[in-house]
């Protein structure tokens, strides 16, 4: 009785005892690197008992305890924990992680830790982002992945960008990756309607401008077949997965970003100046003038503008972020810009105790190019810059009276100097402006049926809207081009109206079912419906032969001759349904097995061969797991399996025609009832390790793609019956794409005051053809006396599009060109032989690394990128710069001063193929985070400046305006690479910003 009397008194004095321990309260403030942190989590660890913190970043616990340990966590930040040790103030500062950042990878339909995966993935988080907005997402990821390369066709404001992973897979369709946004499959192309053949064709326009930069939470690029064949048909030429912002803060946020950028052209190129042209040109060509530049006929400085506001919350059960922004941007070449409106919102909502969440998301992008004349093909005529370029700087833009000034007459342009054009007046005689509307939307459901079984219902629409105006003055005459005769006479002047409209829906079915079998084994199995819906829509009406007194053609497109006249339009549709299997095994968190499969069903394809199926296999092991020391990761990875490429036009494996100019129809292209996806079988192994105690992470990989089924066309049968036009095959042998990708990450130095982080990545890849049976001609080259000529070949045993051409020696005595016969002996024009040269464009080495550096409230970051290993065509100089041009022309200082003789053809040759080597510095930013006393005073969580350059340095040998270029040669429908012509010229960037969080 004694003894349970006594041990019922220490069990309440424990009690009270102890209540009286947890009667302490903690309160403090939360901060980050760039000062207080509102709605941070705080809990006492063991406890239900939490507490967020304020605008301020203060928080307060009751009844915590004097020995009590504190848990504070935020999204994207290091979790830790603070003992108590009878302390009533705890203040802490939460570090940025750049390994957790990255330790969750979003891929097909789910996501996968980074150290888990069995395929080759890697993430750019915002915070990798440079501090300057970007036109589109594309850049970002210039030298920052090892395996992706991304080359701009031109400086041009919204230019299109050609995104390589690991090498291209066909040589006809497309190479581009396929972009996911939210789990919202994009179509891809050209999101602008086209532009109207005036002086050649123009670019496209880069498909990933309609996002704004700062709506990016993470980039996941799926490089494998592990990763991608979830994706069948769509997965041969890599996955790029966006995944916007949401809420983070349980408190209302509301942040805002500006900068301002200035840009100026930055090349060494140039041409003659008066003088020098004076004193080098032949007898005669001395006009008197010294007036003329031609950067100043053409080029301007740039100015950028960028403005975002942003505002989340979020809740337990709901989760809101809204964005709208805005970028006007003027290019270096006058008459050139790019406007960028966007705006977003998300927003999700759990029920029934989070057994159900509906989000939603909408994004609306509105964009305005203006371009000038740029075209890619135009003849030895020239564009605004080759006409720039090539124009006499002896003479005079304008005359005394305020008219253009003529070559031919020292007057208004006469009837015989329609192929020497004004720079100045070609500028301002053409508009060509496009309002692009994008519409993004998607409703996800998820619903929790048990604990481990999960039902998630996408609905997804992409519509695009775009019309594209453009007009030349009948005022300006240019040989063979917008002229028209009617009744004997003659009118010049064109305007063209094109629209274009998409309009793309996706429904998709998944079932996943997550579960640990036993102690040692989890299941992780996905099984899934799409089904995906493609409508296109153009219409097209042109008119010609324009009263010269008529200044605004394009609202008055009928007022030229109505012979002249011609309205066109077309619409196609293709469907896509999709079945899907994927099952993760993971063993004693050691070995992983990712097994996937897909069908497609696709109206792309022949009726006979609609479905197609696509699998893989991916293994990985880890050899060490968690360990601290030296050695703390060693994975090693393998995958295996087969994907598909449907980028290429609809209605190819069908009887194809249409009607023209009264009825008369016009067959395009035969049946094929047998064309099927092109596919690539691929495999590869990779390691990815952390020494160190994870201060050293990186990764080394060996990929073999080998892609069959190429779909090419095939000519007109000489022997009937057969197939009277061109109809599409499958043609035989592969196309294969090798390499090997090494990463690495370095912690230089981490500790309260000073970080400072190096990243580097390089790839070195190799492609050929094999049992290839066709030979196809493509890299189209234009100017004087090149009609119908080309550079590159498409044949077996070459690498794809490999140069073709000439092999120049160089110079005879009298001034004429040498070059190689079939044996390789010196000969001239007459008796030489084309030859591959064993030169090609596209790169075999791609190398970035980069830099961040931090010192308290400062921090610094700058990249580099480059290409090595492959050949530019400088179409340029092949068209423009020849000796026999020089004196009516004008021409560089190498070819004014050069032994050429001036009746010396310029075919063709290597005299024209240049290294194309480059190390670029893309971007330098220094920034300031203003203190947390300060801001606290005026209201502010948290605010940074910074000043940023782009394009500041340049290393190289190629004397082209930038080597970092891509003019589209396509020639029969054969993609070009590698080719320089005329490009708009790259900008140097100065740029000032500011980033506030309320």
């Amino acid at each position: 009785m004694k003894n349970r009397l006594l041990k019922g008194l220490l069990v309440f004095l424990s009690v009270l005892t102890g209540g009286f321990a947890y009667s302490q309260d903690i309160s403090g403030t939360v901060s980050d690197s760039n000062g207080p942190l509102p709605g941070a989590s705080v809990v006492v660890k063991g406890t239900t008992n939490s507490a967020s913190t304020d605008l301020n970043g203060k928080y307060a616990i009751k009844n915590a305890g004097e020995n009590a340990v504190l848990v504070f966590s935020y999204i994207g930040l290091s979790t830790q924990e603070v003992s108590v040790a009878g302390k009533s103030v705890v203040n802490v500062v939460l570090k940025d992680d750049q390994q957790k950042l990255n330790e969750v990878i979003v891929v097909g339909y789910g996501s996968v830790k980074k150290k888990d995966a069995t395929g080759a993935v890697d993430q750019l988080s915002s915070k990798k982002f440079d501090n300057i907005s970007a036109t589109s997402p594309a850049e970002l990821l210039r030298g920052k992945v090892a395996g992706v390369q991304v080359t701009s066709s031109s400086g041009e404001p919204g230019a299109a960008a050609a995104i390589r992973i690991r090498g291209n897979t066909s040589v006809r369709s497309g190479n581009e990756p396929l972009i996911v946004v939210d789990g919202i499959v994009m179509a891809g192309g050209n999101v602008s309607a086209g532009g109207d053949n005036i002086l050649g064709n123009s670019s496209s326009r880069n498909p990933l401008n309609f996002i704004n930069q700062n709506d990016i939470e993470s980039i996941s690029i799926l490089k494998d077949v592990s990763s991608t064949a979830i994706y069948g048909s769509r997965g041969a030429n890599g996955v790029i997965v966006i995944t916007t912002k949401k809420g983070k803060s349980k408190t209302p946020e509301l942040t805002y970003s500006t900068s301002l950028n200035f840009s100026k052209y930055s090349s060494d190129f140039d041409v003659l100046d008066a003088n020098r042209f004076a004193s080098l040109a032949p007898a005669g060509s001395d006009k008197g003038s010294r007036t003329y530049n031609w950067k100043d006929a053409v080029l301007q400085k740039g100015f950028t503008m960028n403005h975002d506001v942003a505002f989340s919350k979020s809740t337990e059960n709901s989760n809101t972020r809204f964005s709208i922004g805005s970028s006007n941007q003027d290019g270096i070449v006058k008459n050139t810009g790019l406007d960028k409106y966007t705006a977003s919102i998300y927003n999700s909502n759990d029920f029934f105790n989070g057994k159900l969440k509906i989000e939603g998301r909408l994004s609306y992008t509105a964009l305005r190019d203006e371009t000038t004349l740029l075209s890619n093909d135009v003849g030895y005529i020239g564009n605004v810059i080759g006409s720039a370029l090539y124009w006499n700087p002896t003479l005079p833009i304008y005359n005394p009276d305020g008219t253009y000034y003529s070559f031919g007459n020292g007057g208004p342009q006469g009837p015989n100097d329609d192929d020497y054009l004004n720079p100045v007046q070609l500028l301002n005689s053409y508009n060509d402006y496009t309002n692009t509307s994008k519409l993004l939307g998607g409703i996800n459901t998820s619903l929790k049926i048990t604990n481990h079984l999960k039902y998630q219902f996408l609905f997804s629409v992409e519509s695009s809207n775009a019309t594209r105006k453009n007009q030349i003055s009948p005022t300006i005459h240019i040989k063979d081009v917008a002229q028209v005769t009617q009744g004997g006479i003659k009118k010049y002047g064109q305007a063209a109206i094109q629209n274009g409209s998409r309009f793309n829906k996706t429904f998709e079915h998944t079932l996943n079912y997550n579960n640990d079998i036993t102690k040692s084994i989890n299941l992780d199995a996905l099984l899934g419906y799409s089904f995906y819906q493609a409508n296109l829509e153009n219409s097209y009406s042109r008119g010609r032969g324009y009263d010269p007194l008529q200044t605004n053609l394009i609202d008055n497109i009928e007022g030229g001759f109505d012979s002249a006249f011609r309205p066109f339009s077309d619409k196609s549709k293709n469907e896509l349904e999709s079945k899907f299997l994927r099952t993760r095994f993971s063993f004693v968190k050691k070995l992983f097995v990712d097994l996937s499969i897909r069908n497609d069903k696709s109206s792309k394809l022949g009726k006979d061969n609609q479905s197609e199926t696509f699998w893989s296999a991916g293994l990985a092991y880890k050899l060490i797991d968690d360990k601290s020391g030296i050695f703390n990761d060693l994975k090693v990875r393998g995958v295996y399996g087969t994907a598909g490429n449907q980028e290429f036009a609809p209605n190819l494996s069908r009887e194809k025609s249409q009607y023209g100019n009264n009825g008369v129809s016009e067959f395009l292209n035969s049946e094929n009832s047998k064309l099927r996806w092109e596919t690539t079988t691929s495999y590869g192994v990779g390691l990815d390790f952390a020494i160190l105690n994870n201060r050293v992470t990186g990764s080394v990989d060996y990929f073999n793609k080998d892609t069959k089924n190429l779909v090419l066309p095939k000519g007109p049968d000489s022997v009937q019956p057969g197939s009277p036009t061109i109809k599409y095959i499958n043609a035989p042998g592969s196309l294969i794409n090798k390499g090997v990708e090494v990463a690495l990450n370095v912690k230089l130095i981490d500790n309260d005051d000073i970080n400072w982080d190096f990243s580097t990545n390089a790839s070195f890849l190799k492609n050929t053809t094999k049992d290839f049976t066709a030979t196809l001609y493509t890299g189209a080259v234009n100017g004087q006396g090149l009609s119908n000529a080309y550079a590159q070949v498409v044949t077996n045993e070459q690498p794809i599009y490999s140069y073709y051409v000439y092999d120049w020696l160089g110079y005879a005595a009298d001034g004429s060109s040498i070059y190689s016969d079939a044996a390789g002996n010196p000969t001239g024009l007459g008796l030489a032989s084309k030859k591959f040269v064993d030169k090609q464009p596209l790169p075999t080495m791609n190398l970035g690394f980069s830099t961040s550096f931090r010192y308290k409230n400062f921090d610094m970051s700058t990249s580099f990128y480059g290409a090595f290993g492959h050949y530019i065509y400088n179409n340029t100089n092949n068209a423009l710069f020849f000796k026999g041009a020089f004196g009516v022309r004008n021409v560089t200082e190498d070819v004014a001063t050069s032994i050429q003789a001036s009746g010396d053809p310029n075919s063709p040759s290597t005299k024209y193929l240049e290294k194309g080597d480059f190390l670029r510095m893309g971007n330098l930013t220094l920034g300031y985070n203003f203190n947390s006393s300060f801001l606290e005073r005026v209201n502010i969580k948290n605010a940074r400046i910074y000043v940023n350059g782009s394009n500041l340095l340049l290393f190289t040998k190629y004397t082209g305006f930038d080597p970092e270029v891509d003019t589209d040669k396509t020639l029969n429908g054969i993609p070009s690479a590698g080719m320089d012509y005329l490009s708009y010229p790259k900008a140097k960037g100065f740029a000032v910003g500011l980033n506030v969080t309320f």
